[in-house]
């Protein structure tokens, strides 16, 4: 499993960061079960609006495909007047070596 990290952080005097989680839940994640080899997503907020999105992967190939495809910026795209990247997003990808999820 491969894991995908993007950080990006979101102006919370001018934005309503309610509204960037909304757009993740209504419109980004219905798009990620459409990509193979999607296995899931955390999406962190803290309470200055930084934003860190963890989406795992079947496999590094699966998560690279999304970025070649064109795919990944269209989901990026669709934050551009909520979010401010810090960097390139989507550019930190890591192997998995232990998962424990929350029970």
């Amino acid at each position: 499993m491969v894991v995908r990290a993007t950080e990006a952080e979101i102006d919370v005097v001018r934005t309503n960061p309610a509204d960037a989680v909304e757009i993740f839940k209504q419109s980004v994640i219905p798009a990620l079960h459409d990509q193979e080899g999607y296995e899931g997503c955390y999406v962190l907020l803290s309470e200055d609006g930084k934003m860190l999105i963890l989406s795992f992967w079947e496999s590094n190939e699966a998560a690279r495909a999304t970025r070649v495809s064109g795919f990944y910026q269209e989901q990026i795209e669709k934050f551009s007047d909520l979010v401010v990247y810090r960097q390139a997003p989507g550019r930190e990808a890591y192997d998995v070596k232990i998962a424990e999820t929350p029970h």
